[in-house]
């Protein structure tokens, strides 16, 4: 299976707790299918709502694409429907209503000729919880530094 990622929300890793991950496809209309085959495709500040047993993606932007004439004039960040199976639905339903979930968009990438999104089940970090990860991140960023400057003397 060839996976070529298209877009990342890069923000979420540090923004949250990543607890459970599904691949969910997307409906798309073919000239956002065109546009994001050119790689103009964003999740930055994208989200997932769930409603009437539905989950929509929100906020991603894919620009509008070029040559499709004056017949594309949609807004390049309407929602769009997530597809998944009724149980997963059902259970990322109950998580995000009781347990205090978020579900969020993380990448969106080409699964052979169709195009996916992965979402997951997240939890919010506190801000002490984003500190602890910028100094994890700090001294990782040292040591490979050190470690790298040990190797070329």
């Amino acid at each position: 299976m060839a996976e070529k990622i298209i877009a990342l929300n890069k923000s979420a890793s540090f923004e949250y707790f990543i607890e459970e991950r599904y691949e969910a496809g997307i409906v798309l209309e073919g000239a956002e299918v065109k546009s994001i085959r050119e790689g103009r495709a964003s999740l930055a500040e994208s989200f997932c709502e769930l409603r009437g047993g539905e989950i929509f993606l929100k906020n991603m932007h894919i620009a509008l694409y070029d040559k499709s004439g004056a017949f594309s004039t949609r807004d390049s960040r309407r929602e769009r429907k997530l597809l998944l199976n009724r149980q997963e639905i059902d259970k990322i339903a109950g998580k995000v209503n009781e347990r205090g979930y978020t579900l969020v968009p993380l990448k969106l990438y080409f699964k052979d000729a169709l195009i996916k999104a992965e979402v997951a089940l997240c939890k919010g970090k506190h801000t002490y919880d984003k500190r602890k990860a910028l100094a994890e991140r700090d001294q990782k960023r040292a040591l490979d530094r050190a470690l790298k400057e040990m190797t070329q003397k």
